[in-house]
């Protein structure tokens, strides 16, 4: 990121200069929380709905939140700027803070914010939702709190290593037979025109993505059902996609793992992508007026 700018506390600086305390909570034990926004035509979208999360994912780990929203959006709104991010992503960091490695924590300690931009190219997306990609199947084995965004991700990097070492964009994880999510996204499958995803319990991350596709989905008339769903059912199923911030509505084509299964890239999946895409449209063409 050389001759980028990114964010320290509530300062936007040159990249490079920020201090990493060997004793932030953050680097000795995943203490912290997370988000990545996507920014279109410079603008980023679902701002509120991510920082909603970050707020809820602050709580449920006793987090102290150092600035109001309004800061957060104000400063994010300086990194897309500063950097000149036309299309890409912003990440935002907030770790517990710095003290004495200790397991146990103190209570209103100074949190430590960081985050930096990037940007996207939208054509590489755009390839994955026109080609669909492989994913492989694989055992969840993270923590039990997968609602919260925490920096706690290495189940998911171990699952998402095991994918890319059999040439798969993505891993489909399960618990016992049921299927969970991705290792950075949610699962949905289509059976009979039905949309099925797994219900936002402490099991999955309930990504923003998520939660707007299935709007859609019940706007537009495609019946939505948030119901575990098995490893026998995603084998049977008609369509099945993943969404997530970076990768919006994608579709599979492949099942890799312990069991094999190819996929068409079906008309529901190929409907939500492009509603998607105009509530895209329509949302950062109203942030720009």
């Amino acid at each position: 990121m050389e001759n980028s700018y990114v964010l320290y506390h509530d300062q936007i600086i040159k990249s490079g200069s920020i201090p990493v305390d060997p004793e932030d909570r953050g680097y000795l034990f995943g203490d912290g929380i997370y988000e990545v926004v996507f920014v279109y035509n410079s603008k980023p979208f679902g701002f509120a709905e991510h920082f909603e999360r970050f707020e809820q994912s602050a709580q449920k780990l006793d987090l102290s939140m150092p600035y109001d929203i309004s800061t957060f959006n104000k400063l994010t709104d300086e990194l897309i700027s500063k950097n000149n991010i036309v299309n890409g992503m912003i990440y935002i960091q907030m770790t517990r803070g710095v003290a004495p490695r200790n397991h146990l924590y103190e209570r209103n300690m100074q949190s430590v914010v960081t985050g930096f931009a990037k940007s996207v190219s939208l054509d590489s997306i755009a390839a994955s939702q026109t080609s669909g990609i492989q994913t492989y199947l694989t055992e969840d084995i993270r923590w039990l709190r997968c609602d919260i965004k925490s920096l706690n991700l290495l189940g998911n990097v171990m699952a998402k290593r095991k994918a890319a070492d059999y040439d798969c964009q993505e891993a489909i994880q399960h618990r016992d037979g049921t299927v969970t999510e991705g290792s950075s996204s949610n699962v949905f499958i289509v059976k009979d025109g039905t949309l099925k995803t797994h219900p936002a319990t402490n099991l999955v991350l309930n990504g923003i993505t998520r939660q707007l596709v299935i709007k859609i989905a019940k706007d537009t008339g495609v019946p939505v059902l948030e119901e575990a769903f098995s490893v026998e059912e995603l084998l049977n199923a008609d369509e099945v996609f993943i969404t997530s911030t970076t990768m919006e509505v994608t579709p599979v084509i492949k099942l890799l793992g312990t069991r094999v299964q190819s996929y068409k890239i079906g008309p529901v999946t190929t409907k939500l992508q492009k509603d998607f895409k105009q509530v895209i449209e329509e949302k950062t063409s109203a942030l720009q007026s």
